[in-house]
């Protein structure tokens, strides 16, 4: 969805304030460590489609603290934005930064079997079994 500068500006005023609610208002213990990745407000601000993250083994322990919490979010938003609308809240879970981590982990194996690759060619080069030497 292309987004205009102030609608992008919209989506980051509501994060910075779920993420100040979560931080300092709500007092849930299952909502600790998780990490606001950003909203998308839709263009009426009837909706907010929040995203987050967390560790793995909490996501069902953080989906269940959230459709509980979700009201009050909505109530303390509504009270910190001058918005004519209170936004319907939808959490919805962040995978990219699990699938990132996935990515780069895999891309570190694979540098580390590479390198150690180069290492045992080289080092049969230098013990002479690939040497061509012999071949006139």
């Amino acid at each position: 969805m292309k987004q205009s500068s102030s609608n992008r500006k919209v989506n980051e005023q509501a994060r910075e304030v779920i993420a100040s609610i979560l931080l300092f208002e709500i007092s849930d213990p299952r909502l600790t460590l998780v990490t606001i990745t950003g909203c998308e407000v839709s263009y009426d601000r009837s909706v907010c489609n929040v995203y987050y993250t967390t560790e793995p083994e909490r996501y069902e322990a953080v989906a269940d603290a959230f459709a509980k919490a979700a009201g009050r979010i909505r109530s303390l938003m509504a009270k910190e934005l001058s918005w004519r609308v209170a936004p319907e809240l939808r959490f919805m879970l962040d995978k990219s930064v699990d699938e990132a981590e996935r990515i780069a982990t895999a891309l570190q194996r694979d540098a580390a079997r590479n390198a150690a690759s180069e290492r045992a060619d080289a080092g049969e080069e230098i013990d002479g079994d690939t040497c061509d030497a012999g071949d006139e």
